[in-house]
């Protein structure tokens, strides 16, 4: 049996907007249960502003939930002990969406990389040199290349060099945050054939995510689909590409672009970001009735390995 290596259960996350008061808040994420398995690429995708981003900080303990848990290996990531936040910082690594702002533009390479294991370690110098020499050449930049400074590299060379700074503590999980979409699309396959390598060599689970579904389904093994801070579908890449069952979904798929391919059905309503009552996506959804869809259904399991919350499968 597979074992869970991070369980999400009933995850609310709110905000309070700029300029607001402490009552009006936006609830980014919405009640939101799933588990990923050791060893797994598991993807979240969706529209942006979707919630994706906010679990996935909210797993890294970059973000508190305001209910709910979020279990790492068992052990809920907010009532660690101090020595038990070290551990889970060098087991749960981010690499974020932008690498032109993700590494500090006045630090070499080298100090960059191991700034980590300066933190969360005590490893000597030596030991310390050899694991980042070992971690810049596995993401395919020279030794040299420790001695410049960011701004010295292309975009596709500062994700490796952020994609190496998530590696070098040795990490169990590593989360991507949207990790190619700031890149032209030939580099774009280079960082995804190179997360593959990187999987297998350092045995690693990785939670993907991404509004671009082509990537997903390249690299993934299982997807959750969201829609305004709730999951909407669960499967494996086939159930999501072969046999989806949400109109969300279907419509995303719809959404990837083809030469020639007729615009998906989809009506021009906006979505209401907060709205309690009834499905979520009922106002964009050319499959909604008022009797079906007044209520706010439950994710249900369908098959084996496919769950999905709408109306027409409760």
């Amino acid at each position: 049996m597979v074992e869970n290596i991070i369980e999400v259960r009933n995850i609310s996350v709110n905000y309070t907007p700029a300029g607001k008061s402490s009552g009006e808040t936006v609830r980014a994420v919405k009640g939101v249960s799933l588990e990923i398995r050791k060893g797994e690429v598991f993807a979240i995708a969706g529209e942006s502003g979707c919630g994706k981003s906010t679990l996935a900080k909210s797993i890294i303990r970059l973000l508190k939930p305001a209910s709910g848990q979020i279990l790492f290996k068992g052990r809920d990531i907010n009532k660690l002990s101090r020595g038990e936040k070290k551990e889970f910082t060098g087991s749960v690594q981010m690499v974020f969406q932008n690498p032109y702002h993700s590494l500090n533009p006045k630090m070499k390479i080298y100090d960059i990389l191991k700034e980590p294991l300066d933190i969360n370690t005590r490893m000597s110098s030596s030991e310390k040199r050899k694991r980042v020499e070992n971690v810049i050449t596995d993401v395919g930049l020279s030794i040299n290349s420790l001695d410049n400074y960011p701004h010295e590299f292309s975009g596709g060379q500062r994700q490796r060099i952020a994609i190496a700074r998530a590696l070098v503590s040795e990490p169990e999980v590593v989360i991507a945050d949207e990790p190619v979409s700031a890149l032209d699309a030939s580099i774009q396959a280079q960082i995804l054939n190179l997360l593959n390598t990187l999987k297998a060599k350092y045995n690693l689970t990785i939670i993907f995510i991404s509004h671009d579904l082509r990537v997903i389904r390249y690299l993934s093994d299982r997807i959750g689909i969201m829609y305004l801070g709730e999951l909407e579908e669960l499967g494996t890449v086939d159930d999501i590409f072969d046999d989806p069952k949400h109109p969300y979904t279907r419509t995303l798929l719809d959404s990837i672009p083809y030469i020639g391919k007729e615009k998906p059905e989809l009506t021009d309503k906006e979505p209401e970001n907060d709205s309690n009552e009834g499905c979520s996506f009922c106002p964009r959804c050319t499959r909604c009735t008022l009797e079906k869809c007044s209520e706010n259904p439950k994710l249900k399991q369908i098959s084996k390995t496919h769950s999905v919350r709408c109306a027409l499968y409760n």
